[in-house]
């Protein structure tokens, strides 16, 4: 199983890994930098994302293992990448370099799993390649 995850080069702070793509988007509307439009097609957009893609049960504890989440590389892990697109437009305009690194390996302990995504702690950064996209 290949799994990969989406992120900007900015270590978090709390997970000691990179920021992945919702919340980097989510940093530039706190910060008030997107149009009243876009404003609005990322809040629709959040609104299909939380519908659709399960949101991990150890965000309601505060995360206390620090996991940060991997797609799997499946149809369904796909489909929701597929469906960031407003995410990456966002990133592009408003030059946050996105990432996306992949390995062929459950890159940490596995703490949560879904059909689309995998939670890890303790991650491991051998082994795994990262591009620009």
């Amino acid at each position: 199983m290949k799994y990969y995850r989406v992120h900007t080069a900015d270590i978090a702070y709390y997970t000691g890994q990179p920021r992945g793509i919702f919340v980097a988007i989510w940093k530039l509307v706190e910060a008030k930098l997107l149009t009243e439009e876009e404003t609005k097609e990322y809040w629709k957009n959040r609104e299909y994302f939380e519908k659709n893609l399960p949101v991990p049960p150890y965000y309601a504890k505060g995360n206390p293992n620090k996991a940060v989440t991997w797609f799997k590389d499946t149809r369904e892990g796909n489909k929701i990448y597929n469906q960031m697109s407003f995410y990456r437009e966002m990133a592009k305009k408003y030059n946050v370099d996105l990432y996306r690194s992949e390995c062929d390996f459950v890159p940490g302990e596995i703490v949560y799993e879904d059909e689309f995504q995998i939670a890890v702690k303790n991650c491991v950064t051998e082994g795994i390649t990262r591009e620009k996209i």
